[in-house]
C-alpha cells in the first residue's frame, strides 16, 4: 500500500495517439495514457517497445509525427525546444549524464542550471541578484546530497564513485532543477540487491517527500510492482495493458511479452 495517492484533476501528463516513425518504421502506434499528480507510474516493455522514444518525445529531443502530449494542459510538442528547461521536467538517463571530473556537490549545482538561470551577462558583470541565486542554488544542491545519503561523497570526484553512487548523483542532479514531473529512464539497470531495495525507498521518498510524480522506464519488475501505483505496458510500439501492478501482472499479453509465465506456472 502506498503512503501518497496520487491527485485527482486535470492530468499533469496527458499523452494521446502519439505516433512517431523511423523510415518504414513505427516506433510508436497511437500511444495514450496520463500521468496523474502525486503518482509513480512505469512505462515497462521489452527492449524496442518503444519506451525510450517516448521518453524522448516527452525531452523533445524526437518529434511526433502525429498525437499530442498536453503538459499541465499545454501542448508539449508544439513549444520551442528552448523553453522545455523550464517547464519542470527532470530526467535521469540510462547512459549516465554526469560531468565526471567534477565533484558531486559540482554536478548536483549544474543540475539547477535550469531552474536559476541569472544569465551570461547577468553572471559575467556579477550583476544584483546574481549572488543571491547562487546561495539558493548551493542551498538546494546540499539539502539533496543529505536527502540522497551522499554527504561523505559531496566533495569527491564522481568518477572515482561506485556506478550505484553514480546513480544517486544523476538522481540528485535531475531533482536540483525542481521538477513536477521525473523521468527515469531505467534506474535499476546496473544496480546490486541491496542498493535496489535503497532506490525503491528512494523513488517513493522522491514522491512522498519532495511531491515530485514520477514516471519510470523500467526492466526490473520487482521494483516496478513494488513502488508503481499504475502501470502502462509497451509492445512493439503499441499499448497493451494498463493498470494497477496487480492488474497488469495478470494481464494475458503482458504475460506473453514480459513475464514469461504466470505466478500460478511458477
Amino acid at each position: 500500500m502506498h503512503s501518497s495517492a496520487p491527485e485527482s484533476g486535470q492530468p499533469l501528463l496527458s499523452i494521446s495517439g502519439v505516433t512517431v516513425r523511423f523510415g518504414g518504421i513505427v516506433a510508436l502506434d497511437g500511444v495514450s495514457f496520463d500521468v496523474n499528480r502525486g503518482e509513480i507510474c512505469a512505462l515497462i516493455g521489452p527492449n524496442g517497445a518503444g519506451k525510450s522514444t517516448l521518453f524522448n518525445c516527452l525531452s523533445r529531443l524526437y518529434v511526433c509525427d502525429s498525437g499530442t502530449i498536453a503538459w499541465n494542459g499545454q501542448a508539449l510538442n508544439q513549444l520551442p525546444r528552448h523553453r522545455m528547461a523550464g517547464l519542470g521536467i527532470g530526467r535521469t538517463f540510462q547512459n549516465l549524464a554526469l560531468f565526471k571530473t567534477m565533484t558531486v556537490r559540482e554536478n548536483v549545482l549544474v543540475g539547477s542550471h535550469s531552474q536559476h538561470h541569472a544569465g551570461f551577462l547577468r553572471n559575467a558583470f556579477r550583476l544584483p541578484g546574481v549572488a543571491q541565486v547562487e546561495a539558493q542554488a548551493a542551498a538546494k544542491a546540499d539539502e539533496l546530497i543529505e536527502f540522497l545519503g551522499l554527504q561523505a561523497e559531496a566533495h569527491r570526484v564522481v568518477g572515482d564513485l561506485p556506478f550505484g553512487t553514480q546513480k544517486r548523483v544523476e538522481l540528485a542532479r535531475a531533482l536540483a532543477s525542481q521538477p513536477q514531473l521525473l523521468l527515469l529512464d531505467e534506474p535499476a539497470c546496473g544496480l546490486n540487491h541491496e542498493e535496489l531495495h535503497s532506490l525503491g525507498e528512494m523513488i517513493r521518498d522522491i514522491r512522498d517527500r519532495l511531491k515530485v510524480t514520477v514516471l519510470l522506464v523500467e526492466h526490473h519488475m520487482g521494483l516496478v510492482m513494488g513502488i508503481s501505483d499504475r502501470v502502462v505496458a509497451l509492445n512493439f510500439g503499441k499499448k497493451i495493458a494498463e493498470g494497477t501492478p496487480a492488474q497488469v501482472r495478470q494481464h494475458p499479453e503482458v504475460i506473453r511479452a514480459y513475464l514469461g509465465e504466470s505466478e500460478e506456472e511458477q
